[in-house]
């Protein structure tokens, strides 16, 4: 990277109900270099064009053969030097899950991971793509170390690491997102995979900041939310941040999804 760069990442909870609530505007006024969309939940076809293809936007669009579920979009400033939809599995590739660009000296992908429900498919579902993804993980490091680039994985990866990372950490223990397996994995993503949680790295000692606040009850207001939402970057480029800033919206009302956009500034390689 020859210049500082800012990355966002959001979960648009549906992207054609977000183009309705306001998120035309924020891709307007946002200083983003690039935009990492989750949770799409629809096909390139079903987009107008503003949103499929904003001007001054170069978008890779990966939706999910299930219609109406998943799908992961990204948006870039520059035109990509590589694009890749999934990360070479058999089961998932097509689940509108992950895409990744490359842009000079770094790799940006988007993820959406399985949110799953404790005694479920859903659950044994999450639990089979994380089995995948972390192997995944370490060859994207490995390779992109070989190629002296970073990489930056951004998205909803519906996991709460710590205790710190979910208001009311006590009463979802035994709930998917924030299980010790689940936790764990995460950890193992950080540790075994070396890999940084570059939100928290710049807030070590802070509740939240969280991302994510269910719609029911006064959740919103009363800030009872979630930190799922990640930047997850090689140390390099972790070490390169200069601020992380969750856009949550000034009311209730205001929303355009249930997630807040995740914006990180990170400085130019020297």
């Amino acid at each position: 990277m020859l210049s500082s760069t800012t990355v966002t990442t959001v979960n648009v909870n549906g992207l054609r109900a977000a183009a309705q609530k306001g998120f035309p505007a924020w891709l307007a006024g946002t200083e983003a270099d690039v935009v990492c969309l989750q949770e799409v939940r629809a096909e390139p076809h079903q987009l107008t064009d503003g949103i499929r293809e904003p001007e001054g936007w170069y978008t890779v669009h990966a939706p999910a053969a299930a219609k109406g579920r998943a799908g992961v979009s990204l948006y870039a400033r520059r035109e990509p030097e590589a694009v890749r939809i999934g990360f070479g599995s058999a089961e998932f590739d097509g689940s509108g899950r992950y895409a990744e660009i490359d842009l000079p000296g770094l790799t940006v992908a988007s993820l959406y991971l399985p949110s799953g429900e404790v005694g479920t498919a859903r659950q044994e579902e999450k639990l089979r793509f994380m089995a995948e993804f972390l192997p995944y993980l370490k060859e994207l490091r490995e390779r992109a170390a070989a190629a002296g680039r970073e990489v930056l994985v951004c998205g909803d990866w519906n996991i709460a690491h710590r205790e710190a990372d979910l208001k009311n950490w006590k009463a979802n223990r035994k709930n998917s997102g924030f299980l010790p397996e689940e936790r764990e994995w995460l950890s193992r993503v950080f540790d075994e995979a070396a890999y940084v949680d570059v939100v928290r790295a710049l807030h070590p000692d802070v509740e939240g900041p969280y991302s994510w606040w269910s719609y029911r009850g006064k959740a919103f207001d009363n800030d009872s939310g979630w930190r799922i939402d990640y930047h997850v970057a090689t140390p390099g480029l972790a070490r390169r941040a200069l601020k992380a800033v969750v856009e949550r919206a000034p009311s209730y009302d205001l929303r355009w999804s249930d997630h807040a956009p995740v914006t990180v500034s990170y400085a130019p390689a020297r």
